[in-house]
């Protein structure tokens, strides 16, 4: 496989974002949420900071992933891009991700943090709990296409 600098630059950029989910996710989940401590979100700034910094973390990160970085490797591994489903099949029988449909889930989970937030505190407060239990699998997801590409690109001899 032929690296590209986009394939580089974005696999930096998805490292640097996993570590930013990470740190907000350790320090948001310290405590799960429930329907009180979402609807407490309104009068606590610093809580209610951290959940906005979560939500938006946890969508970038699975933007650039599923958006730009598996459809960058898959076109320096010679493959045909084709809708993202089919992307993501690739990448499950490549096994950098362990269920499409698993991914497929997230994304839609990704969008009830969004469209909940204001209204249902109990939708809201489950949203973001099975947002927590997916960041392992975004994480496991961004470091299996980096030791794919840290193990198949091919260097320049010097």
């Amino acid at each position: 496989m032929k690296s590209t600098p986009r394939l580089g630059y974005l696999l930096e950029t998805v490292a640097l974002e996993a570590q930013h989910l990470a740190q907000t996710n350790q320090r948001l989940f310290a405590t799960p949420f429930d329907a009180a401590r979402t609807g407490a979100l309104r009068h606590t700034i610093e809580d209610s900071e951290r959940t906005d910094a979560f939500v938006a973390r946890f969508g970038r990160l699975q933007d650039t992933l599923g958006d730009k970085l598996l459809p960058e490797l898959l076109t320096c591994l010679g493959e045909t891009l084709g809708p993202v489903i089919d992307n993501l099949d690739r990448a499950e029988k490549l096994g950098l991700l362990e269920s499409a449909d698993q991914w497929l889930a997230i994304r839609k989970l990704r969008n009830r943090m969004v469209h909940e937030y204001v209204r249902d505190m109990q939708a809201l407060a489950n949203a973001l709990n099975e947002a927590h239990a997916a960041v392992p699998y975004l994480l496991a997801f961004c470091n299996r296409m980096g030791d794919y590409v840290a193990r198949r690109t091919v260097r320049p001899s010097p």
